[in-house]
């Protein structure tokens, strides 16, 4: 006697695929999603932690507290601590209030604190990580190696900064700030992240001898004594020029209107 097939299936079948599916979606969902936050580096897990606490009490109402960005401040995954130092370093962060630009001011913070926030922010992703003073010191450079970086100073940034470095206006009220008086290790990581309107010069770029050469030419630029004169703040040919107008050739033209008036009282 032959048993014949009606083709149904068991009630349950349909029940433990939903659960393996469900199971295969989980596997799946956990080996792909972004780890918020790494601990591959173990040994560093004190100053992390430290810069946690520091995070979310300065900066996490602005970046989030995954520091995934919100409406007020952009995500700071994958920035690196090179660009966390740059920004708090001079000031810049925190921010007080929004704007065109946020402008250096006091730093809020100590060099321990600053560091562990870098490296709490580095957890979230792989950047740029704070120079060497190898990278960046002017130490040793010779007086030749002063002028090439001196060319390639005016070459890429004069157009904002003046050839001076003494910083120059932008579109829609922002501008490119003075040079003066900025630590050599912010001016590296300045031309290596570029932060606001500020392009990025990259390794390929320009090297690590190359920004010690800018960075030595700004150095013997503020450095110089003034030689003498008028240097009517260093700025370059614009204000030379309106002095010139308005204080040399108005003199002159006031000498001519008096010599006129005094020909005609002479008459």
């Amino acid at each position: 006697m032959r048993f014949l097939s009606t083709g149904r299936r068991h009630p349950a079948i349909k029940t433990l695929f939903l659960a393996l599916a469900l199971i295969a979606m989980g596997a799946f969902y956990a080996g792909m999603a972004p780890v918020s936050q790494s601990s591959a580096d173990g040994g560093n897990s004190t100053q992390v932690e430290e810069g946690r606490k520091l995070y979310e009490i300065g900066c996490s109402s602005c970046h989030g507290l995954q520091a995934e960005g919100t409406s007020q401040g952009p995500t700071l995954a994958g920035v690196g601590s090179a660009s966390v130092d740059f920004q708090m370093g001079t000031g810049r962060m925190p921010a007080a209030q929004p704007g065109a630009q946020m402008p250096r001011k006091e730093n809020r913070y100590t060099d321990e604190e600053i560091a562990a926030i870098a490296a709490y922010i580095d957890t979230f992703g792989p950047g740029l990580t704070i120079p060497e003073p190898e990278q960046y010191s002017a130490e040793g450079l010779s007086e030749e190696d002063i002028a090439r970086g001196g060319e390639l100073f005016r070459t890429n940034c004069s157009a904002c900064h003046n050839f001076s470095g003494k910083g120059g206006a932008l579109p829609e009220g922002k501008y490119a700030p003075t040079l003066e008086g900025v630590d050599d290790k912010h001016i590296w990581e300045a031309m290596r992240t570029g932060p606001q309107q500020m392009p990025v010069f990259s390794q390929e770029v320009m090297t690590d001898q190359d920004t010690r050469e800018i960075i030595a030419y700004l150095n013997h630029l503020h450095e110089r004594p003034n030689d003498g004169g008028m240097a009517l703040g260093g700025l370059g040919p614009v204000p030379e020029g309106a002095f010139a107008w308005i204080a040399g050739i108005g003199v002159l033209v006031g000498f001519a209107v008096w010599i006129a008036a005094k020909g005609v009282r002479v008459k």
